[in-house]
């Protein structure tokens, strides 16, 4: 069909709310995505009738929706008749531009949008909306805030793209506070813009900014143009790490708003005085004022993270003690440093991490846990940018304070426009002249072979992937953890 597209039937902002009352049925094309998944269940706590589809289901999303009672589609059965069914498609950013799934959606004659406007439009505007940006620690840092709040006596909404035990990922919430994970992904083919931008920000926590994402955004100043665009609508408070040059050139920029910096080497904060396997005490300085904290999270960059939060809800209503009851205990989302139990007596810990920052910062976090244990790290090098050799030199050097490091090599291709896939023996090459021992496999069977061989009860397999790692995920490998 060509590159034109046909936007008859798109709709957002003004226009999305505006006939609210017109769609009743609301269909999710690549449902099981986190943030499709999640949009999905919180639209029909809204009151929506909520179906989906999707081309694989894969937990632990696909889990999760099916516990909600929204029915689930085959990709491969749908078709224009099926989708004239409903009032509104909302369409996930994994549809492409050029494929028979946009023509689809577009020549069926039935209004579509992205889910983040749907979220802006339909959840957020009336809220006061608190965005967790960043390269790293999005996902965990909304959870974090989350629970703070509700450790205050709030019960906020929340978004979370990621799996929590023992709730949903999203809710509308009773309370006016509504934190949500806002990152600076594209929002669909027909949007090629961060999500942020449609999310009706008040308040945003700026964890980190490197680059990322080199399958849409070609340098670190493309990226800054997304914040750009959003700030002169963030009205409240801005709280960003000081640690990245980035986000100081961007509070340069706009200098007359709210900001609070805060970093290791920030005056703010966070200072660590005490941290081993079972917590962390640390201080910061809220409102010129110097408190000392304590939790049983651990991990530098969960600290940062959990300041952050700190820092902005001392802007509100709440006292300096009121937040040190609140931060005492606290829970990571699932695939975020998450203790799996243990295979062959050595403990397993998932984990979503895939930037050489966040690799470095999660590898040092498990030494941290498991001071007297070896880390053997399997790396499943899968998003788009770390299938491309953009952070080839970066992924070793994020590697290197392991003891042991298997490389998970994928087969797909990367989609990174003028840029090579990631050379795997030369990774492995590379962490070997740190003097770490390192291999590459390329199929489930020699993983698990390969995990066999460097493991031993005085271990901690320490597993890195977004997605299933070569499968291992789903494999008979889970069911041989207990």
């Amino acid at each position: 069909k060509g590159c034109l597209m046909n936007l008859t039937n798109m709709i957002e902002g003004a226009e999305l709310l505006a006939q609210k009352n017109n769609f009743t049925k609301v269909f999710f094309y690549r449902i099981c995505g986190t943030g499709m998944g999640a949009c999905a269940c919180i639209l029909k706590e809204a009151g929506f009738e909520v179906e989906g589809a999707d081309a694989t289901f894969s937990p632990p999303m696909s889990t999760y929706l099916d516990s909600t009672g929204i029915p689930c589609h085959s990709l491969d059965k749908i078709d224009k008749e099926f989708l004239q069914k409903y009032d509104l498609i909302v369409v996930g950013n994994s549809v492409p531009r050029v494929s028979n799934h946009a023509s689809l959606i577009e020549e069926c004659g039935v209004p579509f949008t992205s889910f983040p406007s749907i979220l802006g439009a339909y959840i957020l505007k009336e809220k006061n909306v608190i965005g967790i940006a960043g390269t790293h620690g999005k996902t965990t840092t909304t959870f974090f805030m989350t629970q703070l709040l509700e450790n205050l006596g709030k019960k906020p909404g929340y978004f979370v793209g990621g799996i929590i035990d023992n709730r949903p990922p999203s809710t509308a919430g009773v309370d006016d506070f509504f934190v949500i994970e806002s990152d600076e992904y594209d929002s669909a083919y027909f949007q090629k813009y961060s999500k942020f931008r449609l999310y009706e920000l008040n308040n945003m926590i700026l964890t980190s900014l490197e680059f990322d994402h080199a399958d849409i955004y070609n340098s670190i100043e493309d990226i800054e143009k997304e914040f750009v665009a959003v700030f002169p609508k963030v009205d409240k408070y801005v709280v960003a790490n000081d640690a990245y040059p980035s986000i100081l050139k961007l509070e340069k920029e706009y200098a007359n708003q709210n900001w609070m910096l805060y970093g290791e080497n920030s005056e703010a904060g966070p200072r660590i005085i005490e941290m081993n396997e079972k917590g962390c005490h640390f201080e910061v300085s809220l409102n010129r004022n110097s408190y000392k904290f304590e939790t049983n999270i651990i991990g530098l960059h969960n600290i940062l993270n959990i300041s952050a939060c700190l820092f902005l809800l001392s802007k509100y209503e709440f006292t300096a003690e009121q937040l040190q009851k609140a931060v005492k205990d606290l829970a990571m989302v699932k695939r975020r440093q998450e203790l799996r139990g243990k295979y062959k007596n050595a403990y397993v810990i998932d984990d979503f991490a895939h930037h050489p920052k966040a690799i470095s910062l999660t590898v040092d976090a498990i030494k941290t846990k498991y001071p007297n244990q070896k880390i053997v790290t399997v790396f499943e090098p899968i998003s788009a940018t770390a299938r491309s050799n953009v952070f080839q030199k970066e992924f070793a050097e994020s590697l290197k304070t392991s003891d042991k490091v298997i490389i998970a090599q994928n087969p797909l291709p990367t989609t990174v426009k003028e840029q090579k896939n990631l050379d795997c023996s030369q990774l492995v090459e590379d962490i070997s002249s740190f003097g770490v021992t390192a291999s590459s496999v390329d199929s489930l069977d020699k993983l698990r072979n390969q995990i066999d061989e460097y493991i031993s009860e005085e271990s901690v397999l320490l597993i890195l992937s977004n997605r299933t790692c070569l499968g291992l995920w789903e494999s008979d490998f889970v069911k041989e953890i207990n």
